[in-house]
């Protein structure tokens, strides 16, 4: 390539005049034709066909910038296989997310491969053939967008969607040395992609480096009122990482199957984030691996029947024969599995509401190790379960996560680690993510020969940042505790009020709420938890209040002062006083007593 894809660098050498798109878009072209569509590619954007719309192109910020989907995403005129050329189809509209980074000026290359259904980890499972890594013909691209990550690292797009059920958006990402983004669910529209199990897909994206990865988030991340399944990103902005940021580690020894050197970079990656003024903490990983135990082990298989019913009926041998194995095991799976399995994991996200309460984030391997392409095909369902380990749970759980490059092994393959956070932490991890892969130091972008260091990194704002002490239904499990979550807003500390303050459990609220009154005649200290999150998400937290409720100055045991809940006083009355048992938590767990 005349010079790296990244988006940053591609951009400025338009704005300079020292490169044109129609340059990039012929060499892109030129390498295809030498290399040939296959593995990588299942339909190609015909050359003359992608010049003539880079004509037409909108001049918005991804103007001229190159990139591929994975052909389970809809793109008009183009057939849409999931890697099954009986199930093929040819949409007449575009999905949602490519009409977004077709509207911003983006030119699309093509559709790449996959593992058929996206049902898969490896990349193996396509009749159009088997990418492999980048780094090694031998080994395996990880999968299931095979395809769209190879086609990042191996500089022929700028950078590509996947779809992320188990890791897809990840996997692949780690053993190609590029960066994938695995969204909260429901921020990127599912519109016009073919489900592997709708309730916990989302689109993700592949890029060279986190920086690239969070501009074409914030093009794609809009809410879509035909996806049933869209949700509202909270106002946030990219922020400066806060020191004494809290990262999780599992306390339990972590599996690697064997790989020292993967379990080596993987530690190499926990020290580099103490370098970063991280705060490393240790957490229980037990709700987090038993859950993703649930992923293949439990109902959502029946998804996948789901997404496909009447074809599989219809044509089951058509299906790759792996693939059809999984996908038809489901038959056997009953509406009460599939209840049970709802409330196994819902008692599994609640254990793992204390672990959150521990840390802001945690890191973990991407994958414990990789494996040759013979390795996979001569034990394809033990060695891809290996890989979902630190994977499968995330989207179960409702997490955002980002896999960054954490060096590579010495026999030259790459490692990847991934940091994770709750639902809504996407831009939190991308910064952090963009500071942890910077400080590889002289990394190569994928398989290019453009440092890292010859980027941008991630711009960041500081906004203004307020505290808030909460003292009923926003505590850490609680129910409205959500609402804190969902705004990004980080538990600073727990602590208790000053003397002089008295506590009510207030009547007929829904859910259950207390009240807080700095009166001087209160006995006790009561307990609050300090948040602190930005001021826009401030606004619209405290938009959220119902009377008699307020947020008000609260003063602390320590002597500080803070924003937080206070209630007026005509509200006390009928309300039963619960000052003596010096918090919310003590007064409802002397109710169950």
């Amino acid at each position: 390539m005349i010079v790296s894809l990244d988006i940053a660098t591609l951009t400025q050498a338009y704005a300079t005049g020292t490169l044109t798109p129609e340059a990039v878009l012929t060499c892109i072209y030129n390498r295809i034709t030498v290399e040939g569509e296959r593995p990588v590619w299942i339909t190609l954007v015909a050359r003359a066909t992608a010049l003539a719309k880079l004509k037409s192109a909108p001049k918005g910020p991804l103007w001229g910038i190159p990139f591929a989907v994975k052909d389970n995403i809809d793109v008009a005129g183009l057939p849409t296989t999931c890697a099954c050329p009986e199930f093929a189809y040819t949409p007449t509209r575009s999905a949602s997310v490519v009409e977004r980074l077709e509207a911003a000026g983006a030119i699309l290359i093509g559709k790449t491969n996959l593992d058929q259904f996206a049902t898969g980890l490896v990349g193996t499972r396509s009749p159009y053939g088997i990418p492999s890594s980048v780094f090694d013909a031998d080994y395996i691209s990880g999968g299931s967008s095979s395809g769209s990550a190879v086609a990042v690292a191996g500089g022929l797009v700028s950078f590509a969607l996947g779809t992320d059920t188990a890791g897809s958006g990840r996997v692949p990402a780690a053993f190609n040395n590029i960066v994938g983004l695995k969204p909260t669910k429901g921020l990127l529209s599912a519109r016009g992609v073919v489900p592997a199990c709708r309730t916990q897909d989302t689109v993700s994206i592949f890029a060279l480096t986190t920086a690239d990865v969070a501009r074409v988030f914030d093009i794609t991340a809009s809410f879509d009122a035909e996806d049933s399944y869209a949700r509202t990103q909270p106002l946030s902005t990219y922020e400066p990482l806060p020191k004494g940021l809290r990262v999780g580690v599992p306390s339990c020894p972590l599996e690697f199957c064997g790989d020292t050197e993967s379990e080596r970079l993987y530690g190499l990656a926990v020290e580099r984030l103490r370098g970063l003024d991280c705060e490393i903490v240790s957490f229980d990983f037990t709700p987090f691996r038993e859950a993703a135990n649930l992923l293949y082990q439990g109902p959502w298989v029946a998804e996948r029947l789901a997404a496909i019913k009447e074809f599989a009926a219809q044509k089951p041998n058509a299906i790759q024969e792996v693939v059809r194995g999984i996908i038809l095991g489901a038959e056997k799976i009953t509406a009460a599995d599939a209840f049970q399995g709802l409330y196994r994991l819902a008692g599994l996200t609640r254990g793992a509401q204390a672990e959150w309460a521990k840390m802001d984030t945690m890191i973990l391997p991407t994958t414990p190790t990789t494996y040759k392409t013979s390795e996979v095909l001569a034990d394809p369902i033990r060695l891809n379960s290996n890989l979902g380990l630190y994977t499968n749970f995330v989207n179960l759980m409702d997490l955002s996560a980002v896999a960054v490059p954490a060096g590579f092994r010495q026999n030259g393959l790459p490692v990847g680690v991934t940091v994770l956070g709750r639902a809504f932490d996407d831009k939190r991890l991308a910064v952090l993510g963009d500071a942890l892969h910077r400080s590889l130091g002289e990394i190569k972008l994928g398989a290019t020969s453009l440092p890292l260091a010859s980027t941008p990194a991630i711009p960041t704002t500081p906004s203004k940042r307020i505290q808030v002490a909460v003292v009923g239904a926003h505590l850490t499990g609680q129910p409205l505790n959500t609402q804190l979550i969902e705004r990004n807003a980080r538990l600073v500390r727990t602590t208790r009020t000053a003397p002089g303050y008295s506590f009510y459990a207030l009547a007929n609220t829904t859910p259950s709420k207390p009240g807080l009154i700095c009166d001087g005649k209160g006995s006790g200290n009561i307990e609050v938890e300090i948040w602190d999150m930005d001021d826009a998400a401030f606004g619209s937290f405290v938009a959220l209040i119902p009377p008699p409720l307020g947020i008000g100055t609260v003063k602390l045991a320590d002597g500080s002062l803070s924003k937080g809940f206070l209630c007026e006083s005509h509200a006390i009355q009928g309300a039963e006083d619960i000052t003596r048992h010096g918090g919310w938590r003590a007064w409802l767990a002397s109710k169950r007593a």
